[in-house]
This record gives C-alpha cells, structure tokens and sequence, in this order.
C-alpha cells in the first residue's frame, strides 16, 4: 500500500512519519493499544445526529474500529460513508457493519476520488489528533472540497498539552489558524463523557464551511 501522505508533506521527524503511516496504527488495534477505542455513542454526537435533516450524506474520516457512530448515523436515516487507511481497522468495521458494504472504504481521506461537496457533514473523532501537525491545514482543506456549501465539520476536538503525541493537541489560536480561512464556529462545548486518555481536554465544535469558499 502507497503512503497515504505525498512525501512532500511529510514530516521527517521518525514519530511524526510513522503516525502517517497505516501500519503505525494497524499495530495498535492488533495489539489493543488503543485507548482512544470507545464503545458507547457519546451524549453530544447523539444530540448531533438527532439534529440533522434527515437523510444527510455524512462522512466519516479516519474512522478507525469506532463503528457505533456509523451504525448511529446509519439507523438515524442518514447515508453514512467511512473510510481508514489501515487495513486491520477497516476489516473490523465492515464485519461489525456488514450491511454497509462499500460504504466502509479502506483508503486515503486526502486523495480518495470522493465528488466535491459531496458531504452535508463531516464527524471528526481523534483524526486530526492523530495527524502530524504539519498535515493538519492539509485536513481542513481536503474537508471543505468535500463539504456541500456551508457543510458542518462537527466533533471532538481534543485541546491542551501532551507530552507524547499522538495525539497532537489543539490551542485555540492553532484551531483558528487552521479553520478560519474557510469555516465559523458555531458551536464549542465541554465534553463531560470523554474517554480517561481525554478527560477534561475535550472539547465538542461545529464548524460551517462558509458558502463563499473557494476551493482549490
């Protein structure tokens, strides 16, 4: 399998290259190091999900083994699509959601040939944390190509310090450096049900895409 970063783009320190890499990640889920693994649907996404209009396009990015939010936006009416880069987790998804089939996609989120705007919404949990920063105004861009004019990037952000990442921690001036050419928050709330690995450095947001974007 090709890196799923061109080379260009990637950081060259060995922590920040192997975190772009498939089998930095499919390593962890064989070898259950995954404290980030959830196995509930949080307060806030199901509040989310419940307020969209009904039958919405969502996308789901780096989605890991977390098939819960898929199955959730899945019974909720909406057409949910997924996809990994790492083998061993896209292969756990689609037994746990066999009826999804191809909406389960093993693939590059960068450069998969999803239509432009495709989107009404887009769920973020723990994949831009897991990106190497210098990929994360790279994250933004590909999300708003794929986002339908004034589209929600909506999630869990994870904000604060860690001294071993990923994941990679957010600040308030990094999220606007990131988001703001192109997306208004909307919405930013504590998070009261996150994980321990997350607990009190979580942070739910809703960001819309502003309808005068342009993308390149």
């Amino acid at each position: 399998m090709r890196n799923a970063y061109p080379d260009d783009i990637l950081n060259k320190q060995k922590g920040e290259r192997d975190s772009a890499q498939p089998d930095f990640w499919s390593q962890r889920y064989a070898s259950g190091r995954t404290p980030w693994k959830i196995d509930h649907v949080p307060h806030r996404l199901d509040a989310f999900i419940r307020s969209l209009r009904s039958g919405s396009n969502i996308l789901v990015p780096g989605c890991g083994e977390d098939y819960r939010a898929i199955e959730a936006f899945d019974r909720a009416g909406h057409r949910a699509t997924a996809i990994d880069f790492s083998p061993f987790a896209v292969e756990h998804t689609k037994k746990r959601l066999s009826h999804l089939g191809d909406k389960i996609i093993l693939g590059d989120f960068f450069s998969y040939p999803f239509d432009a705007g495709a989107f009404d919404a887009v769920y973020e949990r723990t994949f831009l944390c897991s990106l190497p920063p210098r990929l994360s105004k790279n994250y933004s861009a590909r999300v708003a190509q794929l986002l339908q004019p004034e589209g929600v990037l909506a999630g869990f952000f994870f904000y604060g310090e860690e001294s071993d990442p990923p994941p990679h921690p957010l600040t308030e001036l990094k999220a606007l450096e990131i988001f703001g050419g192109r997306f208004d928050l909307l919405k930013t709330e504590a998070v009261a049900d996150s994980l321990p690995i997350f607990a009190g450095k979580e942070k739910w947001q809703e960001w819309r895409l502003r309808s005068n974007t342009t993308i390149q």
